[in-house]
């Protein structure tokens, strides 16, 4: 038997993506995604099943269909969009809950991964220049993001030591800039108005979104427990990230930077959430040699996410075309592929 993979937020960009990278590898068997929402991607062999955002129905699908390795890609990082108490729901009952189906008794389940981000160590005055794994953040959690990470990686840690039989792999990941993803930091950049705070100019650190998906790949593919950061090698500063994608720095005050960014924000000019407001003033930096060393090979440096992100961006502009979208046609896609009524062998 092949390999058995379940991906939480199909609907999602990262499950979506992860699912397609899956889809091309031929050990692995049946791909699952469960999702809120039908898939925003074409997805040829992966199958989808409707779930709350808690993931409440989680212990039986894994019971029939034996999964082996579950990729939980559906942890929200950008509080823009969903509300406090929304964001609680997914990122700490939905991670109970599949905590819970893969800890079972009898369950299938061998390999579990976790997508968090380099937000749970914060951003602070006091911070050291890299974040090792080991190191804990040195400010107060000053946001409902960051303490929904922390909650979760406390549950993730409670169940690895639970689960020594389980490699449970959590991946810490910078700030993404890609072609495609849509984060605060990119929004400001492709409206050309990246919110900074007077006085401050700050190193700070990005991954690219292909790297992303092939750093889930690659915990997929081998048995890596631990929790690991991802970020592209080396740091760059807040300015020069306005600079290379020809945006320009809106200076806010020291003291309550998001009251004066708050106009803005409701006309859609710029996005500031608070998650941001600490990165833009102290920046963040994490060592990511414990990855490497494992056997990861990144393809692009911070600088390289940044040029192609806005190379990408400036393509972009000249030609005034949107990222191309995608219909699914969910029930159509399932009529040509299983109903009786089609003729196999000819072409539909």
């Amino acid at each position: 038997m092949g390999r058995r993979v379940l991906i939480t937020g199909l609907d999602t960009f990262w499950g979506g993506r992860m699912a397609q990278a899956l889809e091309a590898k031929p050990d692995v068997e049946m791909i699952l995604g469960l999702g809120t929402k039908e898939p925003r991607v074409p997805l040829d062999r992966t199958e989808f099943v409707r779930s709350d955002q808690k993931y409440s129905i989680l212990s039986r699908i894994v019971r029939a269909t034996q999964v082996d390795t579950i990729v939980h890609t559906f942890l929200e990082t950008n509080s823009v969009t969903v509300p406090a108490r929304t964001l609680h729901e997914i990122n700490v009952i939905g991670t109970l809950n599949l905590l819970a189906a893969a800890g079972a008794s009898g369950t299938s389940v061998r390999k579990v991964i976790i997508k968090s981000s380099t937000h749970v160590y914060g951003s602070a005055e006091q911070d050291p220049a890299w974040f090792s794994e080991e190191d804990t953040r040195t400010g107060p959690v000053r946001t409902r993001l960051e303490r929904s990470l922390i909650e979760v990686e406390s549950l993730v840690r409670d169940f690895t030591d639970d689960n020594p039989h389980l490699a449970v792999t959590v991946l810490r990941f910078a700030n993404v800039l890609g072609t495609d993803i849509i984060t605060p930091i990119s929004y400001d950049l492709r409206r050309r108005l990246l919110p900074s705070i007077a006085g401050f100019d700050p190193l700070v650190q990005f991954v690219e979104e292909d790297d992303v998906v092939r750093s889930l790949e690659f915990v997929t593919e081998n048995r890596i427990p631990g929790v690991f950061n991802v970020a592209g090698e080396g740091k760059i500063p807040w300015s020069e990230v306005a600079s290379i994608s020809g945006a320009h720095l809106l200076p806010l005050p020291p003291f309550g930077p998001r009251l004066f960014a708050a106009p803005l924000e409701r006309l859609s000019r710029v996005q500031f959430p608070p998650e941001m407001e600490g990165l833009v003033r102290y920046g963040r930096g994490v060592d990511t040699s414990k990855f490497r060393e494992a056997g990861f090979d990144y393809r692009y440096s911070t600088a390289g996410a940044v040029r192609s992100f806005a190379r990408a961006n400036n393509l972009r502009r000249a030609t005034g075309s949107a990222p191309p979208g995608y219909r699914y046609e969910q029930d159509v896609e399932q009529f040509f592929r299983h109903s009786p009524a089609v003729v196999r062998g000819v072409d539909a």
